[in-house]
């Protein structure tokens, strides 16, 4: 019986043309071969599975080539392929970091790199895991690294490039491996499936390049474990049943129901998941990916975003269509909240039921909500002309009706034109005169230099100073809009506002520390523990009122910080703070203080 190969080493590339996924870099090493530009000392880093060692083994195999073919592969007919392929070569020798990390073993290679090769032309020193080596171990190895013999060329591999010291990174030429993408995996699990006689569906490949996760030697290994699973003929269903991977199609009903406020419903999909045995997480996440690939299904230029299979990705598009761009980005805010306090929570069935809920509430049958502003009027004030700072003017005999509402204008003393209802020609308003302004509804407005009241049947205005020229401008009002807003929207703009002052590391850091809390009538107010925190918010109070009127649809917001007593006494002071206090406490320290004439600087 022949022996059982699996096809992570069965299929493994042999030529840099069968690498798979890394085309740039095969041609780049290919490059340097056929123009003799070859470098002492490679670095290969990348994600698991890719192809490091792989190419690692076929550069070094081809540069010993005694007779390179034109397109600058290794002839494998030659002495020094046939013993490479027999795994008797000993010009390439392989070190494993992992297990042979210590000062010793790199004298030993140190010792041994000496030696020329007995055929061919290099010899070719592969260093795998080189991340694992010690600090000791990587010193010893700097002076060799940097000055090797002409024989001598050494390819690290690494999956974690970050943990290797720059005097390393700054001795090799480093070539970052990319993960392979699902459709280069289903393209070579066809290849593969064609060669051993299995028959499988183009969606069972895709399920399994997407648990592979880029890496072509898990995709392989999975591959191999579905054969052994379904037989000769790999179906959609058998995967996933193998794998205990989540059908598309839960999705898919889950959003149908949630586009239709069919709670009911959505909570028993949940349910019939969780009786799967999956994880609760595992199903948010898998929704969150599901609405992620809702989105990009929406644009033809994000749809290469789409990696999935030809039969899916059209029941994608075709539910798209139903699912509004705005209802999408509240749905996946929703589920990456619960994704982030899943671990936290202690009733994580009911964390995942609420989110449901939360998103089957965004519609009322499929309908996005309309807000309703209220409309103020618009008053026209015509200030009178003094000087430009200090315009004075009096409104007298006037009363007004207000409606929970007030109006703020610009405070420059300007001239405004005002139409009056008595006549239809349009006239510059003239300082004196008393305006009439027919309106039912009225506001009461003030100025920094003008005191208005405005009646409802008339307005007057009452000159203190002469003025010359009349000038007619339109005034700008304000709309008061006071949206509601509840505490995890506040929260949200509150720490967007943190996010926009990242400069100001201080003062950002105390806004992600210390959260609001919403008052009556819009008041936020934030309990703060010191002085300094108290004087690195207040500089930001009138922007800060300003960016929350913004996000929150709100301009009726005021901010207020205080710092709570109790607390301040057991936290630690601020230099000013300390020196007053212990002039207080101890008499002879003041007058000391006093007598040398001390400053704290």
């Amino acid at each position: 019986m022949e022996q059982y190969i699996v096809s992570a080493r069965k299929y493994r590339p042999q030529t840099f043309m069968s690498v798979v996924g890394q085309a740039a870099l095969t041609a780049t090493l290919k490059n340097a071969i056929a123009n003799n530009h070859l470098a002492h000392a490679y670095l290969f880093c990348g994600p698991r599975g890719v192809g490091k060692t792989t190419c690692a083994r076929i550069f070094a195999k081809t540069i010993n080539c005694l007779h390179p073919t034109a397109n600058g592969e290794a002839c494998n007919e030659c002495e020094s392929c046939k013993a490479f392929n027999e795994q008797r070569s000993f010009n390439i020798h392989e070190l494993d970091a992992a297990s042979n990390n210590s000062v010793d073993d790199i004298r030993n290679l140190v010792d041994q790199v000496r030696i020329p090769p007995q055929i061919g032309k290099y010899s070719v020193y592969i260093v795998d895991e080189v991340h694992m080596l010690s600090a000791a171990a990587f010193n010893a190895f700097l002076k060799t690294l940097e000055e090797p013999p002409a024989h001598a060329i050494f390819i690290l591999a690494t999956t974690e490039k970050h943990k290797i010291i720059p005097t390393i990174l700054s001795r090799c030429q480093i070539y970052d491996f990319n993960r392979i993408t699902i459709n280069d995996t289903v393209a070579h699990l066809q290849y593969v499936a064609k060669n051993e006689g299995v028959e499988v569906e183009d969606m069972a490949l895709n399920v399994i390049a997407q648990k592979a996760d880029g890496a072509m030697r898990d995709a392989l290994s999975i591959f191999d474990q579905v054969v052994s699973f379904c037989g000769n003929k790999v179906t959609y269903q058998g995967v996933i049943s193998n794998l205990n991977v989540l059908d598309y199609d839960y999705y898919f009903r889950l959003v149908d129901a949630l586009l239709q406020n069919r709670v009911p419903e959505a909570l028993m999909i949940f349910d019939e998941v969780l009786s799967k045995g999956f994880e609760g997480q595992h199903f948010v996440g898998g929704l969150s990916s599901h609405l992620r690939d809702l989105m990009v299904s929406r644009d033809e230029m994000t749809l290469p975003l789409l990696e999935v299979g030809e039969s899916i990705a059209e029941k994608y598009k075709e539910q798209s269509k139903r699912c509004e761009l705005w209802w999408l980005y509240k749905a996946l805010e929703f589920a990456n909240d619960c994704d982030l306090a899943y671990r936290a929570s202690r009733n994580k069935r009911l964390l995942v039921e609420v989110m449901l809920i939360r998103v089957a509430g965004l519609v009322a049958g499929g309908v996005q909500p309309k807000k309703v502003e209220p409309e103020l009027p618009l008053i026209a004030v015509a200030p009178t002309l003094g000087e430009q700072n200090n315009a004075q003017c009096t409104m007298h005999n006037a009363q007004c009706t207000m409606h929970s509402q007030q109006s703020t204008v610009n405070s420059q003393p300007t001239i405004v034109n005002s139409q009056s209802n008595a006549t239809q020609d349009k006239k510059p308003v003239v300082v004196g005169e008393p305006i009439v302004v027919q309106k039912p509804k009225v506001v009461s407005v003030s100025l920094n230099t003008t005191s208005v009241k405005v009646d409802s049947n008339s307005l007057e205005i009452e000159e203190k100073s002469e003025v010359k020229n009349v000038v007619s401008v339109e005034s700008n009002v304000q709309k008061i809009i006071q949206s509601d807003f509840t505490d995890d929207d506040l929260v949200r703009a509150w720490r967007l506002y943190a996010k926009k002052i990242e400069g100001e590391l201080h003062t950002s850091n105390t806004m992600k520390n210390f959260l609001p809390i919403k008052g009556e009538d819009y008041h936020v107010v934030v309990k703060l523990i010191n002085t300094m925190q108290f004087e690195a918010l207040s500089k930001h109070k009138r922007t800060l009122e300003q960016f929350l009127a913004s996000e929150l649809k709100n301009n009726g917001i005021v901010v207020d910080f205080f710092v709570e007593e109790q607390v301040t006494q057991n936290m630690f002071l601020t230099s000013d703070e300390k020196f007053k206090h212990m002039q207080e406490i101890n008499s002879d320290f003041k007058h000391l203080k006093n007598e040398l004439g001390l400053e704290l600087v």
